[in-house]
């Protein structure tokens, strides 16, 4: 449902400022101004029906909010490979070391991982900070998800379990407004806009968002060049472990029949790719299937690590090393101890 715009941020709307103010003023940078205690005299002249939204905004810092470095979208079509993680713990510290590692783009879960939007933009904000781009996955392709989501402003939304043309056709309907598609707008209020200030995000926002489709079951697989060639897709990303379930191996996501089919979808990704189509493959490594030989054979976009994961092998590791010391852990400590404070 379409939200009223707001009297505050109508984009026929200025600021303007008492004239007893100096009239050369410095620029507002967005710090600055949060910086402020609330001036009333600060006022929005209501009476302007000839300056936009570019008033306001051409003297914040936007980028704060949602930092614009070269988009997913222009990496891919020049050429690199995407080296991503996936947020499953929502935590904001766990997401701000991967942005400060230097991951080219956070994937934060939400259909796997335990948090919901509130959480999400918890993330989004300490990652907006690293200058990394976020893609939020939501948990199922529904309009009231894809709104939410997008209204937070990630640079791609990722959908689950795509396995026909009309699934992803209608994922990618959810995306766009209105004539082109069916996304309820409150562009006037939202983060993905600056909460209004940025008066551009509305001709940019559908060119900049990388929609991707997860086609992860035998019946997807099936249907994935038509999937791979729908107008707006940008990437297809496969799913080791849900495709090893459809296929009866739950327990055994490496079984060669297994390997063999996903080997063939990205074959026939790829394929659709060389027809011209511009559509990327996106993948997750696994144990026996290493992000550098995903790479190898010709995926754009890599998901190598789980921040959970990471954390469980790194303590389970650790734990093992302490307890497999053994009884002379405390002598040789003892020795240690003695030459270290020894001078």
């Amino acid at each position: 449902m379409a939200a009223p715009p707001s009297a505050s941020l109508r984009t026929n709307h200025r600021l303007s400022f008492p004239s007893s103010k100096p009239k050369h003023r410095p620029p507002l940078s967005f710090l600055h101004l949060k910086s402020q205690p609330f001036n009333s005299s600060l006022h929005l002249n209501l009476r302007s029906k000839t300056h936009h939204l570019n008033a306001i905004s051409s003297d914040l810092d936007i980028s704060l909010l949602n930092p614009h470095c070269p988009s997913l979208k222009s990496r891919l079509s020049s050429g690199e490979t995407l080296y991503g993680i996936f947020l499953l713990s929502f935590s904001p510290t766990l997401a701000e070391i991967a942005g400060l590692a230097g991951y080219d783009y956070v994937v934060v879960d939400m259909e796997h991982g335990p948090g919901g939007i509130s959480e999400a933009l918890q993330c989004l904000r300490v990652l907006a900070s690293t200058h990394t781009p976020v893609i939020l996955r939501v948990p199922e392709v529904s309009a009231a998800w894809t709104k939410k989501a997008l209204d937070l402003g990630p640079q791609g939304i990722m959908f689950p379990n795509i396995e026909s043309v009309s699934a992803a056709e209608m994922a990618v309907s959810y995306c766009r407004f209105p004539p082109r598609g069916v996304r309820g707008t409150a562009h006037t209020i939202v983060r993905a806009s600056a909460y209004g200030l940025d008066d551009a995000y509305v001709s940019r926002c559908e060119e900049e968002l990388l929609i991707m489709c997860q086609v992860e079951t035998t019946t997807g697989i099936k249907e994935i060049e038509a999937i791979a060639a729908v107008e707006g897709v940008n990437v297809i990303q496969t799913g080791p472990l849900d495709l090893s379930a459809s296929m009866g191996y739950l327990w055994d996501p490496g079984h060669k029949k297994v390997r063999e089919m996903l080997k063939e979808a990205e074959r026939r990704v790829l394929d659709v790719k060389e027809e011209g189509r511009s559509v990327y493959l996106g993948g997750f490594a696994m144990p026996k299937d290493p992000p550098e030989m995903l790479k190898q054979r010709g995926y754009h976009m890599v998901s190598g690590a789980i921040d959970v994961a990471m954390f469980r092998q790194a303590a389970v590791e650790d734990v093992k090393r302490f307890r497999s010391a053994g009884k002379n852990a405390a002598e040789e400590g003892e020795e240690k101890e003695d030459g270290y404070y020894s001078e």
